[in-house]
């Protein structure tokens, strides 16, 4: 993804990351969080806005501040850190709503001939993983950079 980006803080294990959203909203601070789940080296990919009062991850908060392709560009970016520093991961990313889900989809597909260089891409459809192809909604996707 060759799109603009914001700067990025990232923990020390490269698993969280962090940075500030800049639009007609002000600044808004996402965090981007993968998460090992209960098959070794399969990680979710969490997104959202950092909520103040916890730390955690909102998923569900629709920030609207007219970035969401610089946005979607930098969560793309720390795909890169994260497989540097895990290798052997795989990431599953699934939108909060179906309208993310679709959002996703969207910047796969206009992106599928770059993101294809670095990393094997599936989608889920019907309780299956197939090679990620474009026009098919699919439930989630997974990806793997390719060595």
């Amino acid at each position: 993804m060759i799109d603009e980006r914001y700067i990025v803080e990232f923990g020390a294990d490269f698993r969280v990351f962090e940075f500030d959203s800049e639009g007609p909203k002000g600044k808004v601070r996402k965090i981007i969080q993968y998460t090992e789940i209960n098959l070794k080296n399969y990680f979710n990919l969490g997104f959202g806005d950092k909520n103040h009062k916890t730390n955690e991850i909102d998923d569900l908060v629709v920030t609207n501040n007219n970035d969401s392709k610089k946005v979607l560009a930098t969560v793309a970016a720390t795909l890169f850190k994260f497989t540097d520093h895990h290798p052997e991961a795989y990431v599953i990313a699934i939108g909060s709503t179906l309208a993310r889900t679709r959002l996703y989809r969207i910047g796969i597909t206009n992106n599928l001939e770059t993101i294809e260089k670095d990393f094997e891409i599936y989608g889920l459809k019907s309780n299956t993983w197939n090679k990620f192809a474009k026009g098919i909604e699919y439930d989630a996707f997974l990806v793997r950079r390719i060595k």
